[in-house]
C-alpha cells in the first residue's frame, strides 16, 4: 500500500499535465496580423461611391468566391485585397471605356462576423465591431458559462490564406472572421 500511495502525487501530476498538453500559444504572426491593413474576404459588405455616378454608388457584398459584382465592369476581385486596392481596380476598369476619370471610394460597411463556440451562454455567429476584444465578444454571446475557463481562449484566424489557432488572454483584440473557442475549466 505504501508504494501505491507514493505514486499517487506523480499520477495526479501526470493527469493535470496531460490536460495542458493541448496548449498552443499564439504564433507571432497571430498578433502581427492585428497591425496589418485590413484585407477583404467573403462576408464583408462594402460601400462603394463613384463621385457624380449615383447609379453606381451602392453597397456591395464580397461573395463566397471573393468577388464583387459591380455594374458595367462585372466581377471585381476583392479577396485578400485592401479597400484601397479595390478602389484602384474599379477605377481602372471604369476608365476602360465607361468613365473618363472616375473618382472611386471603397469603405467597409459591415465586416464579416466572428464565431463564438464552447462555454458561453449563446454560442453562434456575431457581428464584428471595430475594437472588439475576446471579452466583448463573449459578452455579446451571453457571457461565460459557469464551467468556462475565463483566463484564456483559443482563437482560429486566417492569416494570408493559412489557418492558425492559438491561445490568447481575454483582453486580446479580435479580427473579422475569427472563431473563438471558450474551453471548459478543469476544476
Amino acid at each position: 500500500m505504501k508504494i501505491k500511495a507514493k505514486f499517487l502525487p506523480v499520477l495526479a501530476a501526470l493527469v493535470v499535465a496531460s490536460g495542458c498538453s493541448g496548449y498552443r500559444p499564439a504564433p507571432a504572426a497571430f498578433h502581427e496580423a492585428l497591425y496589418q491593413p485590413y484585407v477583404l474576404d467573403a462576408g464583408d459588405t462594402l460601400r462603394i461611391t463613384v463621385f457624380d455616378q449615383d447609379n453606381l454608388s451602392n453597397t456591395y457584398n464580397v461573395d463566397q468566391s471573393g468577388y464583387i459584382a459591380f455594374p458595367l465592369v462585372g466581377s471585381v476581385p476583392a479577396r485578400g485585397k485592401t479597400s484601397k486596392q479595390v478602389e484602384q481596380s474599379i477605377a481602372s476598369m471604369l476608365r476602360q471605356g465607361y468613365l473618363r476619370d472616375p473618382d472611386v471610394t471603397v469603405e467597409v460597411d459591415r465586416y464579416r462576423p466572428v464565431f463564438i463556440m464552447g462555454e458561453v451562454g449563446a454560442p453562434g455567429q456575431y457581428s464584428y465591431v471595430p475594437g472588439m476584444t475576446v471579452q466583448k465578444a463573449v459578452a455579446a454571446a451571453g457571457g461565460f458559462s459557469p464551467r468556462a475557463n475565463q483566463g484564456n481562449v483559443d482563437i482560429t484566424r486566417d492569416i494570408n490564406g493559412k489557418v492558425l489557432t492559438g491561445r490568447v488572454v481575454t483582453t486580446d483584440p479580435l479580427l473579422p472572421g475569427d472563431t473563438v473557442y471558450v474551453r471548459e475549466r478543469l476544476f
